[in-house]
């Protein structure tokens, strides 16, 4: 990073509760998360000098854009702020990190207030799935799926299947432990939810298909939620640090981050790399950019991880793009323990998308609050004992928008 960007803290909603039921919309969901976070952090109002929103299908979901106003109005310090809303289907909150993050480098602002929000659990799951389609190349590929998200992962899988070999039970077990680690977490939307070790089988009735190849319990869920973070400069975060009695250098920084595009048809991207060893060659390149800018040689030096897990397959991929294991050979992280909450390098302590939850605009967001929470100290449960560096993975679509970042202090 050219400058110090801090993360002082924030607030996620429990992705367990179903707005809609509770006769509440998109705005009462911001409005929540953002005083949540203001009463977090003992920020007061007056002093958030500009806000950048994730959110990906709000015009579909919620008949709402100009998310910017909604915003404004929370509180009448608020009215007249700048404010962005930054779309990259499930990468959009990353989107707004990164934003949020230029802003304070580049000295425009000193405190920022991050905002990843989505309403998703007003209509029914058949529509959900097709407004999150969008986020492919519509009418041009998986039109024969019934839902679009299965069908494409399930493609991933096929091609995994192909060039290494893929046993179902590493993708089970991936989803066992996810769910697992959700239950430690009190804002998970699964954590009172029950399994059975025949849940994580290819067992057409505990754990039936739903697309293709990929089964119930290896999805992410369809959530309302919502989570803010506040960034800020070195000279903000100083006083803030001061007025809360804590020594600035144990404050959360973003180390590093990386941020990359690919085509939007998941065929091309993996046309792209039938010779290469990664299956998305793009997203290794956005782990390690984010790596040399937080100078971080390899991921052992990494404490615990973050990663996108719409599907067990994504998750199986981004344990070898994070370079865990060779290419062809994220299974040995899985039998081993690696990725288990105390084992060698864990994966989404928090219960990741399948345990937690999958608010699609809020996960990139999410994903940082929760690196935070782990690099000082207050992840409760689900906390990783000694954790100073925590990586995050973020995609939208088939990996068309990657994001990572590297938080530590």
């Amino acid at each position: 990073m050219l400058k110090d960007v801090f993360i002082l803290g924030g607030y996620q909603t429990d992705f367990a509760r179903n707005y809609s039921r509770e006769n509440k919309d998109i705005a009462a969901l911001m409005e929540e998360t953002v005083d949540g976070a203001l009463d977090r952090c003992n920020i007061q109002a007056r002093e958030v000098e500009t806000a950048h929103i994730g959110n990906f299908a709000s015009e579909l979901f919620c008949n709402q854009g100009v998310l910017g106003g909604l915003f404004a109005a929370i509180r009448p310090e608020f009215n007249g702020l700048p404010s962005g809303r930054h779309e990259a289907a499930c990468a959009s909150g990353s989107l707004a990190v990164l934003g949020a993050a230029a802003d304070i480098e580049a000295d425009h602002y000193g405190l920022a207030c991050v905002l990843g929000v989505e309403f998703m659990r007003n209509v029914p799951g058949k529509t959900a799935g097709e407004y999150l389609a969008v986020a492919a190349r519509t009418g041009h590929e998986f039109t024969d799926a019934n839902y679009v998200w299965p069908r494409a992962f399930s493609n991933l899988a096929d091609v995994y299947d192909e060039r290494y070999g893929l046993d179902y039970r590493h993708l089970g077990r991936i989803a066992e432990i996810n769910l697992e680690n959700g239950k430690r977490n009190p804002n998970a939307q699964t954590r009172k939810w029950n399994y059975t070790a025949k849940s994580f089988m290819q067992d057409d009735e505990a754990n039936p298909v739903i697309e293709g190849r990929v089964r119930r319990n290896e999805c992410a869920q369809v959530t309302d939620g919502a989570s803010a973070v506040f960034l800020a400069s070195r000279e903000y975060a100083e006083k803030w640090a001061k007025r809360q009695g804590i020594d600035i250098e144990s404050v959360p920084r973003i180390l590093g981050w990386g941020h990359r595009s690919a085509t939007i048809m998941f065929k091309d991207k993996i046309a792209d790399s039938r010779d290469k060893p990664y299956v998305f060659p793009h997203v290794r390149d956005t782990i390690q950019d984010a790596f040399r800018r937080a100078n971080v040689g390899d991921v052992s030096q990494i404490d615990a991880i973050e990663t996108h897990d719409c599907f067990a397959v994504t998750e199986y991929m981004a344990i070898e793009h994070f370079g865990m294991t060779k290419p062809g050979e994220a299974w040995k992280a899985v039998e081993d323990g690696t990725i288990a909450l105390g084992g060698k390098l864990p994966v989404n302590p928090s219960g990741g998308l399948i345990g937690l939850g999958h608010p699609v605009g809020a996960t990139g967001v999410r994903m940082v609050l929760d690196a935070a929470k782990q690099v000082n100290g207050s992840a409760g449960d689900y906390q990783v004992e000694g954790a100073r560096k925590v990586a995050t993975l973020n995609i939208g679509g088939t990996t068309t928008t990657t994001c990572c970042f590297v938080v530590g202090t």
